[in-house]
């Protein structure tokens, strides 16, 4: 089984929920909202607009910064896993919920004056010539499997 990547562009819906456990680790989840903009077809049809709603896991280091920086509405680039997991609600009933693991996440929003919702990063000015530097922050370890995963065996 390969391990495939996901790229999201998104504002969060919610601010991150932070949990951390007794060996210092800490775990954040949060929603992010991503919409693909609708559009009239060639025979006059309106395409409304459509948003999904994506649960984002993030680990360690990453949760972390979620935790001092990341609010509701912030844009976020993020890149990881889709997992699957499952569990039985009160009822019994077997449910499953897909998630993001994120592996490295970039904060998009421009730094506003005095702003609640503020990026903690400076940003480039308006006109410079060359385009800014890629804000990536990974975790510092792997994220935990969930189950073994076998090496890719892709070309590339």
């Amino acid at each position: 089984m390969s391990v495939n990547k996901i790229i999201l562009l998104g504002n969060v819906g919610k601010d991150p929920e932070v949990r951390y456990f007794d060996n210092g680790g800490a775990v954040a989840n949060f929603t992010l909202a991503t919409t693909e903009r609708g559009y009239t077809a060639a025979n006059g049809t309106q395409v409304p607009d459509r948003t999904e709603w994506h649960n984002i896991v993030l680990w360690r280091g990453l949760a972390e910064v979620a935790e001092k920086y990341v609010k509701k509405g912030s844009k976020l680039y993020i890149e990881g896993k889709i997992r699957t997991r499952s569990y039985d609600d009160a009822g019994g009933n077997k449910r499953y919920i897909t998630e993001v693991w994120g592996d490295a996440m970039e904060m998009l929003d421009r730094k506003q004056e005095g702003g609640a919702n503020a990026a903690p990063f400076p940003q480039p000015p308006v006109n410079a010539q060359e385009p800014p530097a890629r804000l990536q922050m990974e975790s510092s370890t792997p994220n935990p499997p969930l189950e073994k995963e076998e090496s890719d065996d892709l070309p590339f």
